[in-house]
Order: structure tokens, then sequence, then C-alpha cells
């Protein structure tokens, strides 16, 4: 229970009380400076407090916008203020001063000094505890200060629809065209059906998970039966997935848990799809994991090009690069707008596509329209930011610059090396860590292609990829193109165990590769969420115990090596490292999430 102490008797005829105890506040009236006082520090610690003014008119949802949003240790509107636990001192402090300053005037009542939640929120943000202020758009909040002021208040509200309103502003603001025009006009209702009986966001997001590794489970079959089965569930399953987060909207039910759970599980969604895939077409003699994994990879890979450039330029300062001009000048033609998010192929296009696909068609065909189009979509953005990050002088900062260090996930090997490089005259011998990391992987990449599976040669160009990932890392990641650093080493990496898999003898290593490439890519991902929530990156144990991503590029490299003859034994190395990284990863990811208490950092834009 929270507690709402109101500033003094409400107004007769107000519904401020009952208003106030529907959204879920113990209701308690101050009659002057000292009880207000006396009543907040009788609130228990641990409980959100709010302060708000009884002459306040407003809406409903103004309210809720102001005083219910768990994201924010304090949020305010004009007559309405709250405090979480965190903020608690800072607002006591804050109602001293201005209580001490009204009695100096000889104010008998709280009501009397004039905006007064006003001036406990701007001695809020002195006291360095920053107030949120939601935009409440064609929302009303105000203090009248007299009867003909009120009648306009409430004309005011009373011209505005409040439940529409809340509706709109479920729905995410820069959602794809086919989230826009095909799910959201209906999953919104799905979302307030769900708020009305009492349901969670958390609870609709496993849903949409049991639901997408049913649709998995349909795709498996092999049979056109199952396949329609899956792509109709798999659309369901995205429904859900849009509506878990109009729920947490709607209702301004976000937690922790929740932004965790609906990271990861769309990633789980997805890739437990393409498995289910693969699964299909081998039970009808067609083998296409290698295009499964190469699906992930991909996937995988251009996600972390978004993460990477939107970190590196998170807090950077320069002037808008006439790239960013041109996007802008775009952006102002509508159609434009809509056809440059449609052909990135972000995930309501993309489960579509899969969808139909499935239903329609072949898994080969599935994958080779997704290879293809995400292809396209990985060239054009990357193409954009590179523009953008060589026309735009930056000036990044340490916090990006560690991001992306944390990004880059090295391990002990790479960190050895780094260290080297970092002493008393020691002179780089390359000072672009972008173009280091890219001739590393290359020279990765190259010799797994080209050399016979188990080559020493190969183990010897790991060794020397595990060198150049040190030096790309022994400087801070400042460069204008610095953000490649970490997609490149995923590339690396993820495509060495691909291509390592394909060449082996054994009869199932690329199923083997799959569920190791997934294992790996969960940690990056977790990495990326940990980062977004500003508690940093994985602990360093973590990452040493997992080798890092040129530890575990060598070391699969030495298997291939010393089981090339028994390519049996190979795919039993590959599985046992996949389960042993999800283990480690996943533990240490359910144990961070379940109790380090990390800020609830949801996304708003539709996910790529």
């Amino acid at each position: 229970m929270s507690t709402a102490i109101l500033t003094g008797p409400p107004a007769p005829g107000s519904s401020l009380d009952g208003d106030l105890r529907s959204l879920g506040f113990d209701v308690r009236i101050a009659s002057g400076a000292e009880e207000a006082g006396a009543l907040l520090a009788a609130v228990p610690a641990g409980e959100r407090v709010a302060l708000v003014d009884p002459r306040f008119v407003g809406h409903l949802h103004a309210l809720r916008l102001a005083l219910t949003d768990p994201r924010f240790p304090a949020a305010a509107a004009p007559g309405a203020l709250t405090a979480q636990r965190e903020a608690r001192p800072a607002l006591a402090r804050a109602l001293e001063a201005v209580t001490t300053t009204a009695g100096a005037t000889g104010s008998g009542t709280l009501t009397d000094a004039h905006g007064l939640t006003d001036s406990l929120a701007e001695a809020l943000d002195a006291d360095g505890v920053a107030v949120h202020r939601p935009q409440l758009g064609t929302l009303v909040a105000t203090v009248p200060t007299d009867a003909e002021a009120r009648h306009e208040a409430r004309a005011a509200v009373d011209a505005v629809d409040d439940e529409a309103v809340r509706l709109r502003s479920a729905v995410k603001a820069h959602d794809g065209f086919f989230t826009t025009f095909f799910i959201s006009p209906y999953s919104r209702y799905i979302a307030r059906w769900c708020a009305r009986r009492g349901l969670t966001p958390n609870q609709v997001t496993t849903a949409s998970l049991l639901t997408a590794l049913i649709a998995a489970g349909c795709a498996a079959t092999g049979v056109r039966g199952g396949y329609i089965a899956a792509g109709v569930l798999l659309i369901v399953s995205f429904v859900l997935d849009c509506t878990d987060g109009q729920l947490a909207r709607y209702a301004l039910k976000y937690s922790t848990m929740g932004a965790w759970l609906d990271a990861t599980f769309d990633r789980a969604k997805e890739y437990a799809f393409y498995a289910g895939l693969a699964l299909g077409a081998a039970r009808n003699g067609d083998d296409v994991w290698a295009l499964a994994l190469g699906a992930m990879v991909l996937m995988t890979c251009r996600h972390v090009v978004d993460f990477s450039f939107n970190e590196a330029n998170h807090d950077a300062t320069a002037n808008t690069s006439p790239t960013a001009a041109l996007s802008s000048r775009l952006d102002s033609v509508g159609w434009t707008v809509w056809v440059r998010r449609m052909i990135i192929l972000p995930i309501g296009e993309r489960w579509a596509m899969i969808a139909v696909l499935t239903a329609a068609t072949t898994p080969r065909i599935v994958f080779w329209a997704l290879i293809i189009g995400c292809a396209f979509g990985a060239c054009y953005t990357a193409a954009g930011r590179v523009l953008r990050s060589l026309t735009r002088k930056a000036k990044r900062t340490d916090r990006a610059a560690q991001a992306l260090a944390d990004l880059t996930d090295s391990g002990p090997i790479a960190e050895l090396v780094a260290r080297a490089g970092r002493r008393p005259g020691v002179r780089p011998f390359f000072r672009a860590p972008s173009v280091i990391a890219l001739i590393g992987a290359a020279l990765m990449l190259v010799f797994a292609w080209l050399d016979p599976f188990g080559s020493p040669f190969t183990v010897m160009a790991a060794v020397l990829y595990a060198g150049f990932a040190g030096g790309a890392v022994a400087r801070p990641l400042k460069g204008a193109l610095d953000w490649l650093v970490p997609p490149v080493f995923r590339a690396a990496e993820y495509g060495t165990v691909l291509v390592l898999a394909a060449k082996s003898h054994g009869d199932h290593a690329l199923p083997a590769a799959f569920g190791l490439v997934a294992a790996v890519a969960y940690h990056h991902y977790d990495t990326v969420y940990r980062i977004r929530g500003g508690t940093g990156a994985p602990p360093a144990w973590l990452v040493r115990v997992t080798g890092g991503h040129e530890g575990r590029t060598l070391l699969v490299t030495v298997l291939a090596a010393l089981l090339a003859d028994r390519g049996d034994d190979f795919t039993l190395a590959l599985t046992a490292l996949a389960v042993a990284v999800a283990l480690v990863v996943l533990v240490e990811s359910i144990r961070f999430w379940v109790s380090s208490g990390a800020p609830a950092v949801h996304d708003e834009g539709e996910t790529a």
C-alpha cells in the first residue's frame, strides 16, 4: 500500500479522495504544516508517498502517470508529487524547508503556500533527485485558484476522453508498419482486458513464450498441417508480445524482471522457431541447420551493430552530420518513414514473413528469404551509420568507451595482450581498433573456411586472432568507427563455429553448434541489457570463466584439431561446451535480474 497525503481538506464535490484510493493509495488528510510532516514521517520508510494539493483538478490518468510509475524515484505534475523509498529523505528535507518558510510567513495551512508541490519538486531537483515530469499531452492536471478557474478546468477535463488517451499511450510511438496497422489496433484492447482481470505483463510475456515454443514444436513435425499451425501460432505469439508491453504502459506495471523477460524472450522465441523449422526439414530429408545457424548469426550480429552504435553515441556531443540531416528531411515526408522502417525488416515484418512463408512454403525457402532480407537490412543500416560516424566529428565519453569495451566480451588472453600494449613506451602498430579487429576477424574466418577441418593452421589463426583481439582493446574505443569492434568480434566467433561445424564429419555437429551460439548469444544480449539498465557489464569472473570471445574461438579450433578424425566426438565436445556456457550464464543472469534491483528499462521503439 502507498500513502497519499492531501495537504488540506478536499474541495466540496471533489472526487480526488476516491481517485487516489482507486490508484491504490491510503489517503490521509493534513490540516497544517506540522501535521503533514508528522504524517510523512509516520509512513514506513520502504513505501511510496505522495503529496497532493486538495484543489487539484485533472484526469485520473494524469494522476496515475504522475504518482504510480515505478521506474522513477520521484515524479510530479501540477498539484501532485510522489517519492519512492530512495527519494524519501530528500522529500522530508524539502518539506521541512518549505514548512519552515510557511511558518515564518504566518501561513497556517500548507495550501496557503503558492505552488507547494512545484516548490517541493524544485527542491528535490536542487537536492540531486531527478524529478520525472510525464508528458500529459491533452490530459489535464492543474490547481485552480478561484471558482472560475475551477469551472474551466472541469470543463477541460470533460472535453477529453481519459480512457481513449490511456489506450493510445499504451502503444509504442515508433513501432513498425506491420505492428502499427495490423497488431496494435486490437492488441491494445487485449491489454486493457488483461489489466481489468488482474493479469500482469510478466504473465502475458510468459504466455507469448509458451505459444512460440508450441509453434516451434508444430514446425518440427515436418508436415504441412504443422507448418500452418506454426505460422498461425507465431502470429499469436507476436500479438501477445505486443500486448505485454502495452499492458505495462496501460497499467504502469513496469518491473526489472519484466524488462529482462521481455528483452530475452524475444530472442529465445525466434531462435527456438528456427530450430523447430530445422528439425521439421530434417524429418523430410532436408538438412537446413547451416541456414538456421547462419540466420541466427546474422540476426545477432545485426543487433550488436545496433547496440554498439547506440552506446557509442549515447552521450556523444557533436554537430549533426549531413547524413543525419538528410535522414531528418526524409522523415518529414510521411511515406518514406514507413518505407525506411519496413526495409530493415524489424521484428513485426520479420515474424509476419516467417509465419506466412512457414505456412505456405518450405523451411529452406523461409531461411533463404530471412537471410537475404536481413542481410539487406543490415547493410542498409550499417552503411548509414558508418556514413554518420565519418561525417560527424563526435567526441565520445569515457562511459561510451567503457560500454563498447564491455560489449567486446574480451577474455583473459585478449586482456593479457591489451595490458602489454598499455605499458609505458609501447606504441600500437596501428591506431584504429576497428581495423585491427577487422584484420583479426578476416584472418580467422579465411583460415577456418579454406583450411581442411582440424588443420593446425586454423589453430594458429585463432592464436593470432586472440592477439589482434587484445590489440583492438588496448586503447579506449573512442574513434569514429570503434563501435564496429563488438559486432566484428561477434561475426568472427559465431562464424568460426558455423564454418567448423559445417566442415565436421559429425552427423549432428551443426545442431550442437546452434546450441553453442545460442548460449553465447544469450550472454551477449544479457550484457547489452545490463549496460542499458545502467548496472554495467557482467562480473569479470563470468567473462573469465566463459573464456571471452577469443578464448572460446581458440578452444573450438583446438577441439576441431584434436578430434578431426572423430566427428561424433567433436559434436559431443560442442554439446558439452554449449551446456556448460548456458548453465553458467543463465544462473548468473537469473541471479542478477532477480536480486539486483536494477532499474526497469523498457524499450520504446520496435526491436530489430
